[in-house]
């Protein structure tokens, strides 16, 4: 029986500043860029790294550009709602509470794989039943709570898509099972914006096709779904049926440490891109700084096109990198020609960036 549990620290960023700084306790808190730099008036560029659930209530949600955070913030100040909190963030900090966190994990599981900064999945297998693993959860969660006072969403399913989508159905403190006879009964009804990769231009393309809920998706055949959607179509059609992948990769066994972030829309947007693909790297680097590895020697960028298509491109050093300057500025290098016909001849919108680091020391 394989049991995949998949963990989602709750608004990570935001939760450790409120953490170790009282004056913040309650506040609505946004970590990402800043808005009013260099513009002033909001008018920032960058996006939203983490928005807490007091500034998620006000509209605010992480991958958002901050100048429009700003502006739903203002507009709740203005209605006597609290004033929103604008941070950039201590991202080694947060490396290193995510390293302590990884720790906990690997006390409970021998087969962990650490996603990003705040996610990982963790195998299960060993319980025996959803019942027993739903207790273990319970306890990591006791135990992430009482050893750094942050609370940790847990989903728990027969794959890593069912478990990393049950994570995010109780959030915060949340803990969802969903064993492989429910699977279809708990996909059916919710929102096709749920499954991962959907965002808001293709929610407008299937409203447009009469489709609002995961059930209305398994009506499609494959073939129509490639279509629709190319390559990713296929991927989607085994997405609503619940299908995913159980295999795990172990950090001892880690060929690549990376962050990716999916926008809130579509953009060509030069200064706001580059921002996102800063904070990208800082949290990379945060990662590979509290790993076992002392140097790097290739970089890799990853963009994903509004029509889906994806690119990955790299460089690849003759000597170890170690340094978050290097990370950034070949990262810059690497990203640049996909706003020119070099790498984007239709001009397309890019809906996701991702930094990646492999071949490591």
């Amino acid at each position: 029986m394989n049991i995949i549990s998949h963990i989602d620290m709750d608004a990570f960023f935001a939760a450790v500043e409120e953490r170790d700084k009282p004056r913040l306790k309650g506040r609505p808190i946004v970590v990402g860029a800043d808005p009013n730099s260099p513009a002033g008036e909001g008018r920032g560029r960058g996006v939203v790294s983490t928005a807490n659930y007091k500034a998620r209530a006000y509209g605010i949600h992480s991958a958002m550009p901050i100048s429009r955070a700003w502006r739903l913030a203002e507009t709740a100040k203005q209605k006597g709602k609290p004033a929103t909190v604008f941070m950039s963030g201590n991202h080694r900090r947060y490396a290193a509470v995510s390293a302590k966190i990884m720790k906990i994990l690997s006390a409970h599981s021998p087969t962990i794989e650490q996603t990003s900064i705040d996610e990982a999945y963790i195998n299960l297998s060993g319980c025996g039943s959803y019942k027993k693993a739903r207790v273990l959860a319970q306890k990591i969660k006791n135990e992430i709570k009482k050893k750094e006072n942050l609370t940790a969403s847990i989903g728990i399913g027969p794959n890593k898509l069912i478990a990393k989508m049950a994570s995010d159905m109780e959030k915060p403190d949340g803990l969802t099972v969903i064993p492989k006879n429910q699977i279809r009964k708990f996909l059916a009804p919710l929102s096709i914006r749920k499954i991962p990769g959907i965002g808001p231009k293709t929610e407008i393309k299937f409203t447009r096709l009469g489709v609002k809920t995961i059930e209305d998706i398994e009506k499609f055949s494959r073939a129509e779904l490639e279509k629709l959607f190319g390559k990713w179509g296929l991927d989607l059609y085994a997405k609503v049926r619940g299908t995913g992948s159980v295999k795990l990769i172990q950090e001892s066994k880690r060929k690549s440490i990376g962050e990716e972030t999916t926008f809130s829309s579509d953009s060509l947007d030069i200064p706001f891109i580059s921002v996102a693909l800063k904070n990208l790297c800082i949290d990379v680097y945060g990662r590979f700084k509290v790993s076992e590895f002392s140097g790097f020697r290739t970089i890799v960028l990853k963009v994903r096109f509004a029509d889906f298509t994806t690119k990955s491109r790299s460089k690849t050093f003759p000597g170890y990198i170690r340094d978050q300057k290097t990370l950034m500025f070949e990262s810059l290098r690497l990203l640049l020609p996909f706003f020119a016909d070099q790498e984007n001849k239709r001009r397309q919108a890019l809906r996701l960036i991702g930094v990646r680091l492999e071949k490591f020391k």
